[in-house]
C-alpha cells in the first residue's frame, strides 16, 4: 500500500512538472507579407555588412490588429513603391560590387575584368540568393542571373557592373521583398519554418546555420527545432528581435513624426525624440532579456537608462554626457513604468500640450489591447480648446465632454487613466500644477482606484489584461496574421503557461517558437506563390 501511494505521489509530481498540454490546432492560412522596413534593413546588414547604406524611403504599412507586421500581409507594391525599391536595389548592388567591398562580398572575379566569368557569377548568386530568398535558388533562377550578368558585362565591358545587374534583380524580386510561405501538408515547409523563426527571434532572414538545419530536415524533429530555438535565444541577436517586437507593439515607429512646439518646450530636439524611443527599448530589453524579470514589472519599474538629451527633460544629471547611463528614479519620484517615460507621454500628447485622452487611449489599446472607438466626426472641441475658458485644468475641460452622450462613453475609458499622468506636460517634464491650479491625478482602472500615476502603475501591473495583451500580440506578431477561432484555446494555453513561468517574456517566446501551433497551416496550406506575388507587383507597377 505504501509503495502504491509513493508511486501515485511520484506520478502526480511528474504530471505537475509537465504543466498544461498544448491544445491541438489546425492553424490559420499561410501568409504572404512584405518585409517591414526594419526587417529589410536588418537583412541587408546581415547579408552584406553594416557598411552598406540603405538610403531610401519606404511606403508605410497599415497597422492592423495593433501591429504593422500584420498589416504587411495586405501590402502591395505599386508603381511608385516599385521605383523606390528599384532605386534601393541599384544602390545596394553598386555598393556590394564596388572596389571597396567586392573582394570580401563577391570573393572572386575574372582574369580580365572586361569579360564575364560564369563560374564566379554562379557561386556568388547561389550563395547570396540563398540568403536573400531564404531558400536555395533553383537551377533556372541561378542560370537566369548568370545569363543577365554575362549579357550586361558584354554591353558595359565590366564584369562587376554586369554582376551588379543580376544582384539588383534579386533585390527587387518578390521572393526577397515578400515573405512567401509554402506548406508541406498541414505544416509550413522547413524553409518557411526557418523564416518565421528568424523573423520572430532575430527580426531578420535565417542565417546559414538555420538554413542548413532546414536543408537537413532538423526542423522536423523536436530535438532539432529545440536546438535551433535555444541557440537563437541565447544569441545577442535575440535582443534585436525583442526590440523589433516592442517597437511594433508600442507603435514606437511613430516617434519619427513626433513634433513639439519648441517655444513651449525648448528642451525638445530630434535627438531627444529618438532617445525617448531608445530609452523605452533599453528599459524593456534590460528588464525582460538581460535580467529576465516578471513582464508586469515594466509598468512599475523606476530603473532605466538616460542620455544627455533626456537628462535635460528629466532635469537630472547624467554621468556620461556622451552616451547612456543607468539611472534609478527615487522612490518618491512620480515616474514609475514605461508609461511615464518621455517615449510614451510625449508621443501621446499634442505638439503644444499634454493629452489625457491620447495617453489613456494609448494605455488601453497598446498595453491592454482594449479597443477604444474613434470619436464621431462632428465632435465640437471648442469648449476644450477655448483659450479664454475659466477652466484651468484638463480635468475641468474634459468634464464638458462627459455631458455629451456622443463622447461620454469613450472618455470614460480613456480620461481617468490619462489624467493620472497629468503631472507630465506635453514633453514629459514634471509639473505640479496646470495654469496655477492644483492637479487631481486620481481615478480608477477597471474598478481599481488610484490617487496618482505611481498607483496607476501598480494597477496596470496587476490588471490581467496587461499579461493577456502581450501574449496575444506576441502570437499574432509571430504568425504575421490575426488569430483564427481554432487558435483561441492555444492562446489561452499561452496565457496560462506565461503566468506559470512567472510572466517571463523569453519563456513566452520560446514556447511559441517550439509549439506545433506556430507552424500549423489550414486550408490549402500554401501561401501566395512567388509568381502570383510578382504578377500582382507587375500589375500595380503598370
Amino acid at each position: 500500500m505504501i509503495r502504491k501511494l509513493a508511486s501515485l505521489a511520484l506520478l502526480s509530481l511528474t504530471l505537475a512538472g509537465c504543466g498544461p498540454t498544448e491544445p491541438q490546432t489546425t492553424g490559420g492560412p499561410a501568409v504572404t507579407r512584405r518585409l517591414t522596413e526594419s526587417q529589410y534593413r536588418s537583412v541587408i546588414a546581415d547579408v552584406f555588412g553594416p557598411q552598406i547604406v540603405v538610403a531610401g524611403r519606404f511606403d508605410p504599412l497599415l497597422r492592423t490588429d495593433g501591429l504593422l507586421t500584420i498589416g504587411a500581409g495586405s501590402a502591395t507594391v505599386g508603381a511608385a513603391a516599385f521605383e523606390r525599391f528599384h532605386a534601393l536595389a541599384r544602390s545596394i548592388a553598386a555598393q556590394v560590387t564596388d572596389t571597396t567591398n567586392r573582394d570580401v562580398l563577391v570573393g572572386c572575379g575574372p582574369q580580365d575584368l572586361r569579360t564575364a566569368d560564369d563560374s564566379c557569377a554562379t557561386e556568388f548568386y547561389s550563395r547570396i540568393g540563398r540568403l536573400l530568398f531564404r531558400r536555395p535558388l533553383t537551377t533556372d533562377e541561378v542560370r537566369d542571373q548568370v545569363k543577365l550578368a554575362r549579357e550586361a558585362t558584354a554591353v558595359r565591358g565590366d564584369f562587376y557592373t554586369g554582376l551588379a545587374y543580376g544582384l539588383q534583380t534579386l533585390l527587387e524580386a518578390p521572393d526577397f521583398l515578400f515573405v512567401v510561405e509554402r506548406a508541406n501538408g498541414k505544416q509550413l515547409d522547413d524553409y518557411a519554418k526557418a523564416t518565421r523563426l528568424s523573423l520572430l527571434l532575430w527580426n531578420t532572414s535565417p542565417d546559414d546555420v538555420l538554413l542548413q538545419a532546414a536543408e537537413g530536415g532538423k526542423l522536423k524533429t523536436e530535438d532539432g527545432l529545440k536546438q535551433e530555438v535555444d541557440r537563437m535565444i541565447a544569441s545577442p541577436r535575440f535582443k534585436d528581435g525583442v526590440r523589433a517586437f516592442f517597437t511594433d507593439m508600442l507603435s514606437l515607429d511613430d516617434t519619427t513624426n513626433l513634433q513639439k512646439d519648441t517655444t513651449l518646450f525648448p528642451a525638445f530636439t530630434l535627438t531627444a525624440a529618438n532617445d525617448g524611443k531608445e530609452q523605452t527599448l533599453r528599459t524593456l530589453v534590460d528588464l525582460l532579456v538581460t535580467r529576465n524579470v516578471d513582464y508586469r514589472d515594466i509598468f512599475t519599474t523606476r530603473e532605466t537608462h538616460i542620455s544627455n538629451a533626456l537628462g535635460l527633460i528629466y532635469r537630472v544629471g547624467v554621468n556620461d554626457p556622451s552616451g547612456w547611463s543607468r539611472f534609478d528614479f527615487p522612490s518618491d519620484d512620480p515616474r514609475a513604468g514605461i508609461q511615464s517615460q518621455v517615449g510614451f507621454v510625449a508621443l501621446h500628447s499634442h505638439p503644444g500640450k499634454s493629452s489625457p485622452t491620447l495617453r489613456g487611449k494609448a494605455i488601453r489599446e497598446l498595453l491592454l489591447c482594449q479597443r477604444v472607438p474613434d470619436p464621431p466626426g462632428n465632435v465640437n472641441f471648442d469648449k476644450f480648446n477655448d483659450p479664454d475658458s475659466p477652466l484651468r485644468t484638463a480635468r475641468e475641460r474634459l468634464a464638458a465632454h462627459a455631458n455629451d452622450p456622443a463622447c461620454a462613453g469613450c472618455h470614460k475609458l480613456t480620461d481617468p487613466i490619462g489624467l493620472a499622468l497629468e503631472n507630465f506636460d506635453g514633453l514629459g517634464q514634471i509639473r505640479d500644477n496646470e495654469n496655477g491650479a492644483a492637479l487631481d491625478l486620481s481615478g480608477d482602472l477597471d474598478g481599481v482606484k488610484y490617487a496618482n500615476g505611481a498607483e496607476l502603475a501598480k494597477a496596470l501591473h496587476d490588471n490581467p489584461a496587461a499579461a493577456s495583451c502581450v501574449v496575444n500580440r506576441a502570437f499574432t506578431y509571430a504568425a504575421g496574421r490575426q488569430t483564427v477561432s481554432d487558435e483561441k484555446a492555444f492562446v489561452v494555453y499561452l496565457e496560462k503557461t506565461f503566468a506559470d513561468s512567472g510572466y517571463k517574456f523569453p519563456s513566452l517566446i520560446r514556447r511559441i517558437a517550439l509549439s506545433d501551433a506556430f507552424y500549423a497551416v489550414s486550408g490549402q496550406g500554401a501561401g501566395q506563390s512567388p509568381a502570383a506575388a510578382k504578377a500582382g507587383t507587375t500589375e500595380d507597377k503598370s
